[in-house]
């Protein structure tokens, strides 16, 4: 029977597939409706997890088209690493760069319960390590780095590539040149604020040049974050417009804060 395979966002059945202990009517129908559901989807292979079963079952196409039930597999062996562009039933329409063993010898038992072995290189390589994987309730984005994780959870999230009209980035380097901003008017406001109860016409003279130096260096730092945002956004083909209010925008806030903090500044420490 075919059956519905679980998609994104649904999590998996559970954490770890089950071994199968008892060899049944029950074993044989899930194989069976694996069988049938990869026939239905022209689908390379899949895993008991994939339609919500909890036993440790995969079930592969080998390069003939025979589909080779696998009952209770083990990786034993590997060698060799190979990079390739994989998808997954899990993630209807996405795929990603996954790094795997080029050849692989695997145990496991067929539905007679009799202990087989196989070695698989290539293509039935990748799809066996694949469909284990789901056996340990995982997909291939726990193979991705955390960069590589990171882009493509936002394109789940957000249904299409990093910088396509589909998503806005809101994190950028910039956000640091506005932190040191910030940073330097804290101190700023805290040396205007500390004038308050000083009488010395020296130290408030040396306090006014601080805060006149500080924002000089404010200043510099927004005109030298207005032209990097403007260039670090057009790395980002999605969300211009956005992109463009919020650096002006920014820039602008920064300069307002400032000219408060200058302009009493100037009222009660200027002499």
């Amino acid at each position: 029977m075919v059956k519905e395979i679980i998609t994104y966002p649904t999590p998996l059945s559970v954490e770890y597939a089950t071994d199968v202990r008892v060899f049944n009517d029950e074993l044989f129908a899930l194989i069976e409706d694996l069988k049938d559901t990869i026939n239905e989807n022209n689908l390379d292979g899949l895993a008991a997890f994939q339609i919500g079963s909890y036993y440790n079952v995969i079930v592969v196409k080998n390069e003939d088209g025979e589909l080779i039930e696998i009952i209770n597999p083990r990786l034993i062996a590997h060698s060799g690493r190979v990079t390739t562009e994989e998808s997954t039933a899990y993630y209807p329409n996405q795929t990603a760069e996954i790094t795997r063993y080029e050849n692989i010898s695997v145990v496991y038992q067929d539905r007679d319960a009799k202990d087989c072995s196989l070695k698989a290189s290539g293509s039935m390589a990748i799809v066996i390590q694949r469909k284990i994987d789901y056996t340990f309730g995982a997909t291939f984005i726990h193979k991705m780095s955390k960069e590589a994780k990171e882009a493509f959870e936002n394109r789940l999230e957000y249904g299409g590539e990093v910088g396509s009209a589909d998503y806005c980035q809101t994190s950028f380097k910039r956000d640091k040149i506005v932190l040191i901003m910030n940073v330097i008017m804290v101190f700023m406001a805290l040396g205007f604020v500390a004038s308050l109860f000083i009488e010395d016409s020296l130290l408030l003279q040396n306090i006014w040049k601080y805060l006149l130096y500080g924002s000089i260096g404010v200043v510099l730092l927004d005109v030298v974050y207005f032209f990097y945002a403007q260039y670090e956004g057009k790395q980002q083909s999605g969300c211009s417009s956005c992109q463009i209010g919020n650096i002006i925008g920014t820039a602008l806030i920064v300069l307002f804060k400032l000219s408060i903090i200058m302009l009493l500044s100037y009222f009660f420490v200027y002499q």
